[in-house]
C-alpha cells in the first residue's frame, strides 16, 4: 500500500489520482472503440469521459457530504478538499446525469451511445479499485485470516481510528475488498466485451452492465467495514439493489420480439453472405 508515490515540494502526487486517470484514460480508449465499431464519430469518447470525471466527482462528493453530514458542518473546507471519501454510487449517478445531459443536448442515439460506454465503466471501475487498494481510502474488509489478508496501517484516512474504535490490533489483518471489487469488475467487464458482439437491442449492454456489476457490489459489501443501515445491509446495498431490480426488468423487457427479430435478422444476414 503507498497512498503517496512521490513528492517533490509542494507537489505531492498520490496513488489514488494516478489509478483514478489510468482508469479514465483506459475506459476512454474502450469508449472510443466502440463508437468506431458502431460507425458514431469516436471523438464523442472524451467528451464523454471529461464530462463523467466532473459529473462523477461532484456526485461522489455530494454524497459523502450526506453520509457524513456531521464530519461535513463541523470542517467543510477540510472534508471537501481532502483527498479521501469518494462514494461510488454518487459518482455514477453524477457522471449519468452529465454524460446524458451532453448525448441529448448533441441529439445523438441515447441507448446506442449508452451501450458503447457500459463497458468503459466496468473496466474503469475495475482499476480505479487498485486505486483504493494502493491508498486505503477507509473500502477495506472485515479481519481475516486468510493468506491473502493484510492491515492498512499507511492508510490516507481512518485505519488507526476504525481499529481503536473496534478494540483491534494496530497490524490487524483484513480482507483486501478492493481487490475483490477489481477482480468482480474485471470479470463484468470481460463478459460485457463478449456480449456486445452478439445481437442485441440497443441498451441491453447497459442494462446488463448494472445488473452485474451490482452483484458484485452487493456480495462485496458482507464484508466491507461500511455501516450497516437497516436489515443488515449497507446503503450501497440497497442501492445496488435497486439498480439490479431495475436492470433485471429491462433485461427481461428487451429480451422479448426485439430480441428474436434481431437474432433473426442476423442469422438472415449470415446466410445471404454464405
Amino acid at each position: 500500500m503507498h497512498p503517496v508515490i512521490f513528492s517533490i515540494g509542494p507537489l505531492t502526487v498520490y496513488s489514488f489520482g494516478v489509478m483514478l486517470a489510468i482508469a479514465f484514460l483506459t475506459a476512454g480508449n474502450v469508449v472510443q472503440r466502440e463508437l468506431s465499431r458502431k460507425d458514431l464519430d469516436p471523438e464523442l469518447a472524451s467528451s464523454f469521459v471529461l464530462w463523467a470525471a466532473i459529473g462523477g466527482l461532484v456526485g461522489s462528493r455530494v454524497l459523502s457530504f450526506v453520509d457524513d453530514w456531521t464530519g461535513f458542518i463541523a470542517d467543510p473546507l477540510a472534508f471537501v478538499f481532502t483527498g479521501a471519501g469518494f462514494v461510488f454510487y454518487g459518482g455514477l449517478i453524477g457522471g449519468f446525469i452529465t454524460v446524458s445531459a451532453v448525448i441529448w443536448r448533441r441529439g445523438l442515439p441515447y441507448w446506442k451511445i449508452t451501450d458503447c460506454i457500459a463497458p468503459g465503466l466496468a473496466i474503469g471501475q475495475a482499476i480505479g479499485r487498485i486505486g483504493c487498494q494502493l491508498a486505503g481510502d477507509g473500502d477495506w474488509g472485515t479481519p481475516s485470516t486468510l493468506p491473502w489478508a493484510m492491515s492498512f496501517p499507511n492508510a490516507i484516512i481512518g485505519w488507526e481510528q476504525w481499529t481503536h474504535e473496534n478494540g483491534l490490533p494496530i497490524d490487524v489483518r483484513v480482507h483486501p475488498a478492493p481487490i475483490y471489487e477489481t477482480l468482480g469488475y474485471g470479470l463484468v467487464f470481460l463478459a460485457l466485451w463478449r456480449r456486445r458482439l452478439s445481437p442485441h437491442p440497443d441498451g441491453y449492454i447497459l442494462w446488463l452492465y448494472l445488473l452485474l456489476s451490482g452483484a458484485v457490489r452487493f456480495l462485496v459489501e458482507f464484508i466491507r467495514i461500511n455501516p450497516r443501515f437497516a436489515y443488515g445491509l449497507s446503503e450501497a446495498q440497497f442501492i445496488s439493489l435497486a439498480i439490479m431490480a431495475i436492470a433485471s426488468v429491462q433485461i427481461w423487457r428487451s429480451s422479448g420480439p426485439t430480441m428474436v427479430d434481431a437474432s433473426a435478422s442476423a442469422s438472415s444476414a449470415g446466410r445471404r453472405g454464405s
